[in-house]
């Protein structure tokens, strides 16, 4: 089984869902208020650990009640917690708002996130042991940075989803195997707004990269490779919310287990596309037979010889 380790945020969401989000100096109402364990670190390991990985998570909760509701959250999801420290203070906090679109809009405050500067001993030796090291950018760069280059000491592959999006130090991206940024993160990364010369640009400083293009799909590039595409399955969007987290944890773990990039893409892609489907971030995301039995179905309906599928069938290409 994938061992992975996360590094990173975990955070309390409170989640506003709206008809339309408001404007600068806007008030509108909203029909519904909900709190859901988050934050990019966690979001990742419960994906990963639902698709079927054995994950660690290292990273920082406050000492209040979100926090002890935060390290419940992770282990029920069979998330290993015993490196996820506890502080004083309050627990990061995401602000969120949903449209009737499923688009969100989201305001995160740190809490705990931020002491996150360095790895113990212990965190070293755990990534040691690891297959792979996710890494986000919602906590500090420095132990970001030190969690990649044990990584790299150890010779343990790293993904980083450079989200909040910012401009990255070379030391960084020397440690990086593969950076799986949204469209809008590869823009703000290269100043170029087409994601296929963005991921040109970008393999000029790591070796591999996924851009996820949400409905449209994503797109993987390597060094000394052409591209691929992979379409997402069509669905209907109820909340965006920790979809592109969904798809860095089930596809490190496809990879893990040793699957060509592009059916790993597309098990990815299905399980984003049933996470989207349901409100909240880790509440929603789909657990290994789901993604299984989308998956297939979709291979299925791309199929030359496969019958033809009903109107309920998705077709993913590549």
């Amino acid at each position: 089984m994938t061992h992975i380790v996360v590094l990173g945020s975990t955070n309390m969401d409170l989640v506003a869902y709206v008809a339309k989000a408001p404007q600068r100096g806007e008030t509108v109402n909203g029909r519904e208020f909900r709190t859901f364990p988050g934050g990019k670190g966690a979001n990742q390991a419960v994906a990963a650990a639902r698709a079927g990985g054995t994950v660690s998570m290292i990273g920082a909760v406050g000492a209040d009640t979100f926090g002890a509701q935060l390290r419940t959250a992770l282990d029920e999801s069979g998330v290993g917690t015993g490196l996820l420290r506890t502080t004083e203070g309050a627990s990061g906090t995401a602000h969120i708002v949903v449209d009737d679109e499923g688009g969100n809009a989201i305001v995160v405050v740190p809490g705990a996130n931020g002491t996150v500067t360095a790895l113990t001993p212990g965190d070293e030796a755990l990534i040691a042991l690891a297959d792979c090291l996710l890494l986000q950018l919602e906590v500090p760069l420095e132990g970001v940075l030190a969690a990649a280059e044990a990584a790299r000491r150890h010779g343990v592959r790293t993904v980083l989803t450079p989200a909040p999006a910012r401009r990255l130090p070379a030391d960084l991206l020397a440690a990086t195997d593969l950076l799986i940024p949204n469209e809008h993160e590869a823009a703000a990364l290269t100043g170029i707004t087409d994601p296929y010369e963005a991921a040109d640009a970008l393999l000029e400083q790591v070796p591999e990269v996924v851009i996820t293009l949400g409905s449209a799909g994503s797109v993987h590039a390597a060094r000394g490779t052409g591209k691929i595409t992979v379409p997402a399955p069509r669905v209907t969007a109820v909340d965006s919310t920790g979809a592109g987290d969904t798809f860095v944890g089930a596809l490190s773990v496809a990879l893990g287990e040793g699957r060509p990039m592009p059916e790993a893409l597309a098990w990815a892609s299905a399980a984003a596309a049933l996470s989207v489907q349901r409100p909240g971030a880790s509440a929603a995301m789909p657990y290994r037979t789901e993604i299984d039995e989308l998956a297939a179905r979709a291979t299925h309906c791309a199929s030359a010889t496969a019958p033809p599928c009903s109107t309920s069938c998705v077709s993913v290409s590549v």
